[in-house]
């Protein structure tokens, strides 16, 4: 493959062009693999480490090498040197601590939303998504799959995403994620176990190539078939991140998309009686008026998850600072007077 057909552009080969200058090589992180990276380039695949430059570099979780990105390879060697600056990337809070952000892939222009049409179904899940999506940089697109199980799908129209509805089993409307991307184009699924996400990825390949597992039947759940983030060239000229099923996502929101995922709820607050409405029990609430009762009691529970994580963030922030200056203090006290 060219590195244009792996989504290369000249936004990237602006960023490349020292590096190309060094003779090193770009290329594109295919799959991780605990430390080892397959990568993708136009000499072929091939399997690469990180450099030790690269290594002692690298101060957070967030900086490593994740599937989609672009990384410098250095010359003559399978080695990453450095990473290319993500234009998208999609974040959660690292499991467990210390509280910082985890890439899970780069570079996405869409993000499917999957969720089974049976017992995997979950407004308030889609909303989390739908938070994450916002925030990552890439277009959000919900994908309702399983269709043949049923008759009458939700309307999501408050969501204020695109909807596609279709069955991997049956490949009911699989052509509209064709319509939704271009040639050189990626886009990445995200879903609990069991929605469908490596179904959907064979019906698109047109075989049988991703693993995949019977859901359970008391609740739909699925087992942990993918296991790794692997990037996918599809015939239509575009390519999919397949990631392994997420049960729960720690959000982890910078920017504006947690106000993007609930933008009703801000044009409603535009008539609410006070400017500062906090949509709880002021009067002339014009939110709580006319909102879904569960969806304005979702946007609650996430503010509150998110301040709480913002107060975190600045709680480590602080502590680093203090710990910077207390070896800063100590470096001089330990220099010989003149």
């Amino acid at each position: 493959m060219t590195l244009d057909q792996l989504g290369w552009s000249d936004h990237f080969a602006r960023l490349f062009e020292p590096s190309s200058a060094e003779g090193c090589t770009a290329a594109r992180v295919a799959v991780v693999h605990r430390g080892q990276y397959t990568v993708f380039s136009a000499a072929g695949d091939h399997d690469v480490e990180l450099s030790g430059r690269f290594l002692h570099q690298t101060q957070h979780a967030e900086e490593l090498p994740v599937t989609g990105d672009w990384v410098v390879l250095r010359r003559g060697a399978n080695l990453i040197d450095a990473v290319l600056p993500r234009r998208t990337r999609l974040l959660r809070r690292q499991p467990g601590a210390p509280v910082e952000a985890q890439a899970m892939a780069a570079n996405i222009d869409v993000l499917f939303l999957v969720t089974g049409l049976d017992g995997d179904f979950n407004l308030r899940r889609l909303e989390r998504y739908l938070v994450l999506a916002n925030e990552s940089g890439a277009r959000p697109v919900i994908v309702l799959n399983k269709a043949d199980l049923c008759a009458n799908p939700p309307s999501l129209s408050s969501l204020g995403a695109p909807v596609l509805i279709v069955s991997a089993t049956r490949g009911d409307n699989m052509d509209a994620f064709s319509n939704q991307m271009r040639a050189g184009e990626t886009a990445a699924f995200i879903g609990s176990s069991g929605a469908g996400k490596s179904s959907l990825v064979n019906s698109l390949l047109g075989r049988a190539e991703q693993p995949t597992a019977a859901v359970r039947v008391h609740d739909s759940r699925g087992r942990h078939t993918t296991t790794n983030r692997e990037l996918i060239a599809l015939p239509d000229g575009w390519l999919v991140i397949d990631m392994p099923g997420i049960r729960e996502v720690a959000l982890w929101v910078e920017g504006d998309g947690f106000d993007r995922a609930f933008a009703d709820v801000g044009d409603l607050a535009l008539h609410c009686r006070f400017r500062d409405c906090t949509h709880n029990t002021e009067p002339g609430c014009a939110v709580r008026d006319s909102l879904d009762a569960e969806r304005l009691h979702s946007f609650h529970k996430l503010r509150r998850e998110l301040d709480h994580l913002h107060r975190q963030v600045d709680q480590r922030a602080a502590a680093e600072y203090k710990a910077r200056n207390k070896r800063l203090h100590l470096e001089m006290r330990r220099r010989p007077k003149p």
